[in-house]
């Protein structure tokens, strides 16, 4: 038995070659172990490549732990075709994908799959039917849609999932930790609005928080809360408000000038950007504050790709700089994840309608 690890090299031709995408899932250990077992039956010899692709570039601040996490998993799985295989001839190697590019949705992860098993002269993929990459969330589109799409034959590993009660005390703190969340969120939001030092609207809203907590709680937060990072980016947020006016204010003065000037100088026009925020509430807070700011209106949300209108060029020229895209991600992710550079500098910026397309 040999293995590659991370380094690049052809393996023999006589070998059956199998892609194995990697994630941590309840079933990844069966999946590796499938691979081996129907490898080696249909072959003598067997070339089994596991890889972990992912969702974000390894060189950005937030992603050195979950690189870390990934090449810990690819380790691991090593071991594991190392103990199912025994004597057998199996060579392995072990790869990262997605460390110099920017993977979005389950096309990407097709297509960057297709691409390596092109590369590597590779048979078949074998997938974990629990495969996640790297999401928080359950990704939308299926992969296995995504990889018919692109022409890639695959094998979904027939596996045993476990019951779903075994995480029934984690579920429960988890659900609470969201109804905690969102109570206080819309109780804060409720006397904002109102007069704090009025007992009706103390007692008014407190049931409308509840209601609207125990209502939304479950579609609001998709992801788990942590009770150490959610304090810290509440307190951040609460810094990014300031910011978020402000720009509010420059962009209505920006509208207004072009609107009272009897030329008005608009040019309507459609973008696309490709983010540097995952998925989720962070994306979801970046497209609407790219829809409260006047000139700017997000249309869609996909993944991490946004469909904006602009109104006018100076608009348009502040959604490519990246500023509120750098607030978010201090917000979600802390002050070294703003350091990027913009959307316009990394190329992730295209009109896609109006008449500068």
């Amino acid at each position: 038995m040999s293995t590659d690890g991370h380094e690049e090299g052809e393996i023999a031709v006589a070998a059956d070659r199998l892609l194995v995408p990697l994630s941590d899932t309840v079933t990844v250990r069966q999946t590796v172990g499938y691979a081996v077992r129907s490898g080696l039956e249909d072959a003598g010899e067997l070339a089994i490549h596991l890889v972990v692709a992912l969702p974000h570039e390894a060189s950005l601040p937030e992603s050195r732990q979950r690189t870390a996490e990934a090449e810990e998993l690819l380790s691991k799985a090593e071991n594991w075709v190392q103990e199912d295989a025994g004597s057998a001839s199996v060579t392995i190697k072990t790869t990262l994908l997605g460390t110099d590019e920017y993977l979005f949705g389950p096309r990407d992860f097709a297509e960057t799959f297709n691409d390596y098993a092109q590369e590597h002269d590779i048979d078949l993929i074998v997938l974990d039917p629990e495969y996640q990459p790297g999401s928080t969330a359950q990704i939308l589109q299926s992969v296995e849609l995504e990889l018919d799409a692109v022409g890639l034959a695959y094998d979904e590993a027939p596996v045993e999932r476990p019951a779903r009660h075994q995480r029934l005390v984690g579920d429960v703190s988890e659900r609470f930790d969201r109804l905690f969340a969102m109570f206080w969120i819309s109780y804060g939001f409720y006397l904002v609005l109102g007069d704090p030092t009025y007992w009706f609207d103390l007692v008014t809203g407190a049931a409308v928080a509840g209601i609207v907590s125990l209502s939304l709680a479950h579609v609001t937060f998709t992801f788990p809360l942590d009770r150490v990072q959610s304090p810290i980016r509440a307190i951040r947020f609460g810094l990014y408000i300031p910011y978020l006016i402000w720009e509010i204010v420059k962009a209505n003065i920006a509208v207004s000038a072009v609107i009272l000037r009897p030329s008005m100088p608009i040019e309507p026009t459609m973008t696309r950007i490709n983010t540097r925020v995952r998925g989720g509430l962070p994306l979801l807070a970046l497209a609407n504050s790219i829809t409260l700011t006047p000139g700017t209106l997000t249309v869609r949300a996909d993944d991490q790709r946004l469909i904006v209108h602009t109104l006018i060029p100076s608009a348009r020229d502040d959604l490519f700089d990246g500023g509120l895209e750098r607030a978010i991600r201090f917000v979600f992710y802390g002050r070294e994840s703003a350091a990027i550079p913009t959307p316009r500098e990394r190329g992730d910026t295209e009109i896609i309608g109006g008449d500068d397309q």
